[in-house]
């Protein structure tokens, strides 16, 4: 995301001939990294565009261009379903599942107990006197409602009876506001949460794995039972519901757990996409062998081929 001085913009306009075009893009926090990794590469082999990219919850994002029709010309989210959930068919028309992850807790040298805790005691450790936790907003960011299904499946798991009330105070479903400020800090999306942990102003942060790695944050990996790593467990997984936010005020929508998997779409309202040749070369871009190994480089596990549901003809 380069901000060039008005006269150097010029003087290079003047020099290469012609104005860049912009591709906005809206992602999901977690893709920062390798979205800016994606950004310097396709910018060198497609000089003619200027990458635009703006990073939010998943949900957020979607919201920006369905509730308040900003331009935009792709949409990546953290959860796939989420582009099926609030954008198709109206403001999307395809969607291409592109990548994985995991859950994960991350923590710092400065957290409580931090020399002592593992994949083992993290339940017990979590309800301590003094320790707090951290995880996005489960009504803006798939990594917030993810964070409430690892929660009760590890309640399962560890054999902790009512770890997940204990530790949140929630009860089926988040409102704003209503967390156990003794124990729970809550902020919009995942990656807002970073520096307030690298700060020490709490202890563990629900998140995924390979943003951990990313910010070189140290981490507890999770079992599979738990993490949301494994295909194969997609049935154990869907025993952990959380609702959150549905379309319309007043309306639920029911997450179950299930592997995590990101989706990408060119976005279509009465302003988007604003430039479709682009939006298009970037999706192909991502989900070519070049593009899947930039996000294996950054940590995550990719869908190869892709998994594309609905009406992808635009991008033949």
């Amino acid at each position: 995301m380069k901000k060039l001085g008005l006269g150097l913009s010029l003087c290079l306009v003047a020099t290469m001939g012609f104005a860049k075009e912009n591709i906005v893009i809206y992602h999901a926090g977690s893709l920062a990294v390798p979205f800016a990794e994606v950004e310097k590469v396709f910018e060198a082999k497609y000089p003619q565009y200027d990458v635009l990219r703006e990073a939010s919850g998943s949900r957020a994002a979607a919201r920006k261009i369905t509730d308040i029709g900003k331009p935009a010309d792709v949409m990546a989210s953290a959860d796939y379903k989420v582009i099926d959930n609030l954008m198709i068919p109206k403001h999307a028309k395809f969607n291409a599942q592109f990548a994985t992850n995991e859950m994960a807790l991350a923590y710092t040298a400065k957290s409580k107990y931090a020399n002592e805790i593992n994949a083992k005691n993290w339940t017990e450790i979590f309800l301590r006197d003094g320790v707090k936790v951290g995880h996005s907003n489960p009504n803006m960011d798939p990594c917030g409602y993810r964070s409430m299904l690892v929660t009760q499946l590890a309640e399962d798991y560890y054999k902790q009876p009512d770890f997940f009330k204990k530790l949140f105070g929630y009860g089926e479903s988040y409102t704003n506001g209503e967390e156990n400020t003794n124990k729970v800090v809550v902020r919009p999306k995942e990656t807002d949460l970073l520096g307030l942990i690298e700060a020490g102003m709490y202890d563990y942060l629900y998140i995924y794995k390979s943003v951990a790695e990313q910010h070189g944050l140290k981490y507890i990996t999770l079992p599979e039972a738990v993490s949301l790593k494994s295909a194969k467990l997609a049935k154990d997984y869907k025993k952990a519901t959380f609702k959150i936010n549905g379309k319309k005020p007043g309306t639920w929508i029911t997450k179950k757990g299930g592997p995590m998997v990101y989706g990408i779409t060119v976005a279509q309202n009465a302003k988007s996409p604003v430039n479709k040749e682009g939006a298009v070369k970037f999706v192909n871009f991502l989900l070519s062998p070049e593009g899947q190994a930039i996000m294996i480089k950054n940590g995550q596990g990719v869908i190869n081929p892709p998994v594309i549901t609905g009406d992808a003809s635009i991008l033949k």
